[in-house]
């Protein structure tokens, strides 16, 4: 009995000892954790292996129960470890906060849902050349008209800075167990997010993320309607369709979007959207080169026009946005180790085709350079390459549109059980009504707006300059800083701040000049 009470006695104090040590190493990490650049203390990654070892007795615990005469319950492998068909899915799902993966994402066996259908290396690859070799493109001549030489700079540093933003966003979804193996623990952007904002604000960051990327979504399918219906009207002046009513059309032609379910689907979509691309450039291009002879070398200078090169800058920006389609890519791909390379060659192939037909279209109009570039091209194969990009963009719509249907649906539907409404699937995976609704619901949202928003182009101009400069630049070099500063190179803080410096002055300029065009145009009554 003596030596019982001794032993209890002696616990007692030890737990004490302990608590005050780690009482006052909380508070020294705190003082850090203030500053803003401590993503992981020490006793955050206490929390952390605490966390791996109750999840690893737990699903020791469900393998007991499906493996029969296994008596030592087996070994799982987490997926970040590369764990084979019949292992469990672990580490992969771990949070921060704690949870290990969602119930509901359970079979009735204790094994996790097989994921969605996953996409080869090269189709992640063209679903981001479909983002980032999009329409804006044909504005990109307008920026060498503003900018010159500095035009062509930019299109270069945008893509060297856009191609390191999406490495560093992906590898804030990442950190390592107490194995020092690197393990996916977090899902999404707003996963990034609210990580950076806990634990005083465990769900602001969502928040912020969220509007913005619904906003960069829907405005972006908004462009391809109104874009659409303008190309349309200019194809076939002499028909009595209006250009509301082709938008109408374009609009009726993109409804079955809403029955999309994987993003399998979708890179259908983009290679053909590719393809499209690939035939405009070409018919622009060859048409340039008939015209070699008339180049105006001497056109091209070392020059900005102030007051029209900063919304150039945010065509340039918003032609590489990506990054929002990122941790969904790299989360259904197939290889996500091939992730670095494949951004690193759709982005060099950009910035080269960019580059090439911005410098070559300029120098076949020179001053007369139009804000969209095919308004140059004579009025016969102005249809034709009219007919490729109405083509392009109902193509390149499905992509956003899958985007922003996936962000609504986890943060109003299936957010672990605490959200506002039921799930949008049934058991097997069927969508439901109102799952279906929502999507539709969408789609005709998007033609109201493209039919009652006049000026489009400058509220367009507007939104990147905010929510395409945060995504992009802003707060990916900002979460980089955060989450991962205890792992940072002195050369990785440099390009993080000195990204997130001109980010925010690109930001700022943009949203003033956008501002400014607004106003005028809604004083003088002007029509995009």
């Amino acid at each position: 009995m003596a030596h019982l009470i001794r032993h209890k006695l002696t616990n007692k104090l030890t737990n004490a000892a302990h608590t005050v040590s780690n009482k006052s190493q909380a508070k020294v990490s705190g003082v850090f954790a203030r500053l803003g650049f401590q993503a992981a203390t020490d006793e955050e990654g206490l929390g952390f292996a605490e966390c791996d070892d109750l999840d690893y007795d737990y699903r020791q615990g469900m393998q007991m129960d499906v493996l029969e005469g296994d008596s030592e319950g087996g070994r799982v492998e987490g997926d970040g470890a590369g764990a084979g068909d019949g292992e469990l899915q672990g580490d992969s799902h771990y949070q921060r906060d704690g949870t290990g993966p969602r119930a509901d994402r359970l079979k009735a066996g204790g094994s996790l849902e097989e994921d969605k259908p996953k996409i080869t290396t090269w189709e992640a690859g063209w679903n981001v050349t479909n983002a980032i070799q999009g329409m804006f493109v044909l504005g990109l001549p307008y920026a060498i008209l503003h900018g010159g030489y500095l035009g062509l700079f930019l299109i270069i540093f945008a893509a060297v800075v856009c191609c390191y933003t999406g490495k560093i966003l992906i590898a804030c979804l990442y950190e390592e167990n107490e194995d020092g193996v690197l393990v996916r623990v977090r899902e999404s952007y707003v996963d990034i997010a609210n990580a950076c904002c806990a634990p005083r604000f465990p769900a602001l960051g969502g928040h912020v993320v969220n509007v913005a990327q619904i906003i960069e979504l829907v405005m972006t399918c908004i462009l391809y309607v109104v874009v659409s219906g303008n190309l349309m009207y200019n194809s076939f002046p002499s028909l009595p369709v209006s250009q509301k009513a082709w938008s109408v059309v374009a609009t009726i032609a993109l409804l079955p979007c809403a029955f999309l379910k994987n993003l399998k689907s979708v890179s259908k979509f983009s290679l053909l959207c590719t393809l499209a691309h690939f035939v405009i450039n070409v018919l622009v291009i060859a048409y340039c080169l008939s015209r070699a002879r008339e180049w105006a070398w001497e056109k091209v200078k070392f020059y900005i026009d102030v007051k029209k090169f900063p919304i150039s800058i945010g065509i340039i920006v918003f032609s590489y946005t990506s990054q929002i389609f990122l941790p969904s890519l790299e989360g259904n791909m197939q290889k996500p180790s091939e992730f670095h390379c494949m951004m690193e060659w759709t982005h060099i192939a950009a910035c080269v085709l960019k580059g090439l037909f911005a410098l070559v279209a300029y120098l076949t109009w020179a001053d007369t350079t139009k804000e969209v570039i095919t308004d140059n091209l004579p009025s016969t194969i102005r249809a034709v390459v009219n007919l490729f990009l109405v083509s392009k963009a109902l193509l390149s719509y499905p992509l956003p549109f899958f985007a922003a249907v996936e962000v609504l649906e986890k943060s109003f539907f299936q957010d672990g059980g605490r959200a506002l409404f039921p799930d949008c699937y049934g058991p097997s995976g069927q969508l439901k009504s109102w799952g279906l609704g929502l999507r539709v619901t969408l789609v005709v949202f998007t033609l109201l707006m493209a039919v009652f928003v006049p000026h489009f182009a400058l509220l367009m101009g507007l939104t990147g300059s905010l929510t395409g400069a945060g995504l992009c630049f802003l707060l990916p070099s900002l979460f980089h800083l955060k989450l991962q500063w205890r792992n940072l190179l002195w050369h990785h803080v440099f390009f993080d701040v000195a990204i997130f410096v001109i980010g925010g002055i690109c930001a700022i300029s943009g949203f003033i000049h956008s501002i400014e065009g607004l106003i005028e145009a809604f004083r003088y009554n002007i029509h995009d």
